[in-house]
């Protein structure tokens, strides 16, 4: 599949590129369907919920709720195909390839009514690298409209390198200077999928329909992109999506659970399914990214 000259060329100047029907109709119904049961699976034996804390706020107080696995792929077969397919890893190796390496996985339902927005941030500050190659891919299981707190971004500004975020609920941009209506909605069809930087400001609004939203994120790089700080080790990272690593570096798993990650530096800890941001020497290094 991959991306057309023209859709490159968008990226490059963007920061993210919307690529439509990357599943069939009948392929994201499926997924999704597997996502809810691995999510029910779940909710029997820990808390699934995600929620940062300053998504309150821009809720305007309401208590809202985030559903979401780490790692998916360990959970059902049915990921650990969709993760090497061709079709995703062809336009991912468009953007930083030859060779296309895993960071992490995780599946996010947002419930419907109270579905959990997230502010304006971007992924770099919780697990940067020193060539920024990091790149994810939103999959979309259902329609995801506006109502229902779909993906937004800030076009470009992936150009401006990490951006000091907010310790506060969660590590995201000011929102006085970032505000989340300020950014530029995409909404998307069940199949499609939203390539980005990990240097592009992104986040998503409320969920306020009556459905749910059942994402996929996968988080990518290159692999002789090494991190700039140990951190954010999960179960599976750095297996080759596509090509071949071409350092021959191992990486040995941590654990399959977030709880149980312990960080790397300064002895951060995963609290609710993200890690805790560290700061070192004034700026950002350490966390986990939800969307």
């Amino acid at each position: 599949m991959g991306l057309t000259e023209e859709q490159k060329s968008f990226y490059q100047e963007n920061g993210f590129v919307h690529v439509k029907g990357l599943l069939t109709p009948e392929e994201a119904e499926r997924y999704c369907a597997e996502t809810q049961a691995l999510i029910v699976r779940l909710q029997e034996i820990r808390n699934v919920d995600a929620t940062w804390g300053s998504a309150r706020d821009i809720a305007g107080g309401v208590v809202t709720r985030l559903h979401h696995c780490h790692d998916v792929q360990f959970y059902s077969a049915a990921f650990a195909q969709l993760i090497v397919d061709d079709r995703l890893t062809s336009v991912a190796a468009d953007i930083i390839g030859p060779n296309v390496q895993l960071h992490h996985t995780k599946a996010f339902i947002k419930p419907p009514e109270k579905g959990s927005p997230f502010p304006l941030h971007q992924d770099a500050p919780f697990f940067p690298h020193e060539r920024h190659s990091m790149i994810a891919v939103i999959i979309h299981f259902d329609d995801a409209p506006l109502e229902k707190g779909c993906v937004r971004v800030v076009p470009g500004s992936h150009k401006n390198g990490i951006l000091p975020h907010l310790p506060s609920g969660g590590w995201h941009l000011d929102p006085q200077e970032y505000p989340l209506d300020s950014s530029t909605a995409l909404p998307a069809k069940a199949g499609d999928a939203l390539f980005f930087s990990y240097l592009t400001i992104h986040g998503s609004g409320l969920n306020v329909s009556n459905d749910s939203r059942t994402t996929l994120l996968v988080q990518m790089r290159d692999p002789t992109d090494p991190p700039s700080i140990q951190t954010h080790e999960s179960a599976g990272q750095g297996m080759m999506l596509r090509g071949i690593d071409p350092s021959c570096r191992t990486t040995v798993p941590i654990s399959d659970d977030p709880k149980n990650i312990p960080a790397m530096m300064g002895g951060g800890i995963a609290m609710g399914g993200s890690m805790t941001p560290i700061t070192m020497g004034g700026a950002m290094s350490m966390g986990g990214d939800s969307k």
